[in-house]
């Protein structure tokens, strides 16, 4: 099995793909800066029985697409699992939002998912799975979410368009939409006060207790799975029931 996770040197792509490890293969995780991290993930996908292979590569740019499907290209010439899990953690409203900014933002968080299926096609095939990780702030006006919620919205939509385009290929495309979690894009738009947010909404969770990265990276695995071959082009929350 090969995997591609875009963002996996922390957060949900690192819980992502520690999670396909367990099952073996090779795991490519892409990261955008931090050095440290990325290996601090390569070792720990390594410890969980995966091959880990690290490719730093901006997501924001058409090189830094090529750059890593041309890593992945020259290891195999089969990608089983590609997850879109890079994101562009930036807060504030769409008006107040400088134009250079919120290009960038709708570009890593949402037209990025067609340029990385469009260079993985040729490695894909009949039970290969696309899966991008989206937010509430998609569906629902979210304050200080405009930026980011705007691109996440773009990115739901493009994945039903692909899902589309992609099911004669047999290949499944899908997104996942976790509750409140702790990661870079939280912890940004709330600085002063992320951990309380996140100790209210586990109070108030129905399921009793707060949504844990393990949570999201379980489904993920799980819409990979050829019992679920029938799920196409859904986007699928995770969140114990506190959107209901």
């Amino acid at each position: 099995m090969t995997i591609c996770v875009t963002g996996g040197s922390s957060g949900l792509g690192r819980a992502i793909a520690e999670r396909f490890a367990a099952e073996g293969g090779d795991v490519f995780i892409n990261y955008h800066a931090d050095d440290d991290a990325a290996q601090a993930a390569a070792a720990a996908v390594e410890a969980a029985g995966g091959r880990p292979h690290v490719v730093k590569a901006d997501m924001g740019t058409t090189e830094g697409v090529e750059t890593l499907i041309g890593a992945v290209r020259e290891r195999t010439d089969r990608l089983d699992q590609l997850v879109h899990c890079a994101a562009m953690a930036v807060t504030g409203s769409l008006l107040e939002t400088d134009p250079e900014t919120l290009t960038r933002s709708i570009t890593v968080n949402g037209l990025a998912l067609v340029a990385l299926v469009r260079a993985a096609l040729p490695l894909m095939g009949p039970g290969s799975n696309v899966v991008y990780l989206t937010s509430r702030g998609a569906r629902f006006a979210i304050p200080n979410y405009g930026t980011l919620g705007t691109a996440k919205a773009l990115g739901e939509h493009i994945v039903r368009y692909l899902a589309v385009e992609c099911a004669p290929h047999g290949i499944r495309v899908n997104s996942v939409s976790p509750g409140p979690v702790e990661t870079a894009a939280f912890r940004a738009m709330f600085p002063g006060n992320y951990r309380d947010r996140l100790d209210a909404a586990a109070k108030a969770n129905p399921s009793g207790r707060g949504i844990e990265l393990e949570d999201a990276a379980e489904l993920v695995w799980a819409l990979t799975r050829p019992e679920l071959a029938m799920v196409q082009g859904q986007t699928v929350t995770v969140d114990g029931g506190l959107s209901l």
